[in-house]
């Protein structure tokens, strides 16, 4: 696990740009603490921040380069099957001059080429130069689990693990409003785009070539499309039984390390599941979990020791306080290149910085409520679909439901939230109700929070510039407006398979906000986190399967539940699920009061910098300050926003 950077000149001025790239490997020093090493040669610089986790010695530091000089790799994540594909090189002659997965992934794709990254089992952004062809070749995992970001201009073409490193070479700091509509609603800037105009993220399981000023993006993964048909499905009793196969192997694979490893145990299934397998090949297990001292509702540590006590793990239960919560803001913040508005960022955070004090790497249960149906959200889906009574009813109760105060933070306020979100998603179609679902703002009430110049701006959103012939004819089609950017999501729901909204949140959800966390949380403190769950394999089997297997009118989650029931405490199980939202209201008027009034949304700033309007900026502060009645993760977004725009120093051409 690592950070990487690099640049490909395209002519003497692109060639200029090469006395930045130290400064851009040096942004990322949290992600690899271990080594810093930099390449130049010809067209191509590459940089590399190294967090050691096989191979501690300095053989395994990068940029690497093969014995003949022309290949040059960079690599960011784990191969976990490298000891097979290393046994393969070694019967074609290939001699490795380390004991790493980095040198056995440069000489496969040495030797296979694109096709290598069929071969691999993991995670992974990399790219290789060739000094011979002078191409440059990068691609990233098939879920899209490590990052990787790039931007091309007429001089040169970039890429980096986090923007921060991009904008280290001087990229302008242009704001791309179809994407500041998509944060707003979504909280995060679905793939390929980001906040910053005409730099992109590699789409998951897809791969870049450049070579000269030609740049082609291909998809080489991607799950098996729902159906409504699954011919070759097992029968149920035997998809359990392969699941527990499946995932007895993922999880044995991620054990690999040269260094201090556990999983994180947060008294859920998922993480109960990987952490009751880990323990079978690993007796002395270490196990982290995080409490709430001061929201018990939310606090599911209980759970979490019984799993630890089962499997005699060596657990630790990190007990957080809000205080703990608000006084991890600033370091955060930090680490957004762009705004990303998930407030359990915060305790996931807190849990990466103290987990890494014991530990290098740390498995987690991610995944699987996307692959298999754990969410309220596909409960309201399922039941939206097959209608019924009750159904009819909420629907009919909508208005009623409005008034009624809604809640995470109570049994009865959440089940009020619930039945609201339920009733409303009723009068959509299977898109809109999807979108719905996945947004924290209707996009009707869009307008209302910004500027006139902005929503003009906004609504005027234009292809990429017309001279930037070098881009990807796929991206030109994509960087247009926010309805055809919102249709392009939505292109796998026709309403027919439950199976098509859980493969739209392994292509949106799962990948722009989850991973997204996982990632810039964690490597913020240089921990490395492997999901089990998102092994191809147990993600390809996973849309094989008919939705029947993942949820009913009763279960969500049925086939996990029940594959590893035999393995988990039964008190697990028949007890309600629900998200944590981070007391951000109490914040806002305690430890960030000083923060929002004077600094954040002050009245000077806001008006200066011409995208909120000041008159809702003004109503918002004083229903923070004064009632009840506001949304804190609509607040948090805002104040995320804000935090960006001030750190980057980004300005608009018709502010002040």
């Amino acid at each position: 696990m690592c950070g990487i950077t690099g640049i490909y000149a395209f002519n003497e001025i692109g060639r200029w740009s090469m006395v930045n790239l130290r400064a851009a490997n040096d942004d990322l020093a949290h992600r690899g603490p271990d080594a810093a090493q930099l390449f130049d040669q010809g067209r191509c610089g590459l940089g590399h921040r190294r967090l050691a986790i096989i191979d501690l010695t300095p053989d395994g530091n990068q940029p690497m380069t093969d014995a003949s000089g022309r290949y040059t790799i960079v690599f960011n994540g784990e191969i976990y099957n490298y000891q097979q594909l290393r046994g393969d090189l070694l019967a074609k002659g290939v001699v490795f001059q380390s004991a790493s997965d980095t040198e056995v992934l440069l000489y496969l794709y040495i030797h296979y080429g694109e096709l290598a990254l069929d071969r691999l089992h993991g995670f992974f952004a990399f790219a290789v130069y060739d000094a011979q062809a002078e191409s440059l070749f990068i691609a990233r995992d098939r879920l899209g689990i490590k990052p990787l970001l790039w931007y091309a201009d007429e001089d040169k073409f970039l890429f980096a693990s986090e923007l921060d490193s991009l904008l280290a070479f001087n990229v302008p700091k242009v704001v791309d409003w179809a994407s500041v509509q998509q944060y707003f609603q979504l909280h995060y800037v679905p793939a390929p785009h980001s906040m910053i105009k005409n730099v992109f993220k590699l789409m998951q399981g897809h791969w870049l070539k450049v070579t000269g000023r030609d740049i082609q993006i291909q998809q080489w993964y991607a799950p098996p499309r729902p159906t409504n048909i699954y011919p070759g499905a097992p029968t149920y009793e035997a998809a359990q039984k392969k699941l527990v196969e499946l995932m007895e192997a993922a999880v044995q694979e991620r054990l690999i390390a040269d260094v201090p490893l556990g999983t994180f145990l947060s008294g859920g299934i998922d993480s109960s599941v990987v952490t009751a397998l880990a323990s079978r090949h690993k007796p002395d297990l270490n196990t982290f979990s995080v409490g709430y001292k001061d929201e018990p509702f939310f606090d599911e540590t209980r759970y979490a020791n019984l799993v630890a006590k089962k499997y005699q793990t060596n657990h630790t239960v990190f007990s957080l306080s809000n205080d703990d919560l608000f006084e991890a803001m600033d370091g955060l913040l930090n680490h957004f290149g762009e705004p990303f508005a998930d407030s359990s960022c915060l305790p996931f955070y807190i849990l990466s910085q103290r987990t890494r004090q014991q530990v290098t790497v740390a498995l987690s249960g991610d995944g699987a409520d996307e692959l298999f149906a754990g969410y309220n959200k596909y409960m309201g889906e399922f039941r939206a679909r097959q209608g019924g009574f009750t159904a009819q009813v909420l629907k009919a109760l909508l208005p009623v439901l409005a008034q009624l105060p809604r809640s995470r933070n109570s049994p009865l306020g959440n089940r009020i939230r619930q039945a609201h979100r339920f009733a409303e998603s009723l009068t959509k179609t299977p898109k809109e109700r999807y979108w719905y679902l996945s947004s924290f703002m209707e996009e009707g009430r869009l307008p209302g929070i910004f500027t006139s110049q902005a929503n003009q701006r906004m609504a005027s959103h234009s292809p990429i510039d017309a001279e930037n012939e070098w881009l990807p004819a796929q991206l030109r089609t994509l960087d247009q407006t926010y309805p055809i950017r919102k249709a392009h999501l939505l292109q796998s729901i026709q309403g027919q398979d439950l199976n098509e909204i859980l493969y739209a949140d392994v292509q949106m959800v799962l990948t722009n906000d989850m991973l997204t966390k996982v990632d810039l949380m964690s490597m913020a403190h240089a921990l490395e986190v492997r999901v089990p769950f998102l092994d191809h394999r147990v993600v390809n089997f996973a849309f094989s399967l008919p939705a029947a297997y993942k949820i009913d009118g009763k279960m969500k989650k049925r086939l996990v539940q029940d594959a590893f029931r035999s393995l988990l405490p039964a008190e697990l199980y028949n007890r309600p699920k629900h998200g944590f939202d981070v007391p951000l209201a109490k914040g806002y008027r305690t430890e960030w009061r000083k923060l929002i009034e004077r600094d954040l949304l002050a009245d000077d700033f806001v008006a200066a910098q011409g995208v909120f309007s000041p008159a809702y900026i003004q109503q918002l502060k004083q229903a923070v300050f004064h009632t009840q009645n506001f949304d804190q993760n609509h607040v948090w977004a805002i104040l995320v926003f804000q935090h960006w725009w001030k750190r980057l120093g980004i300005k608009t051409e018709w502010g002040n």
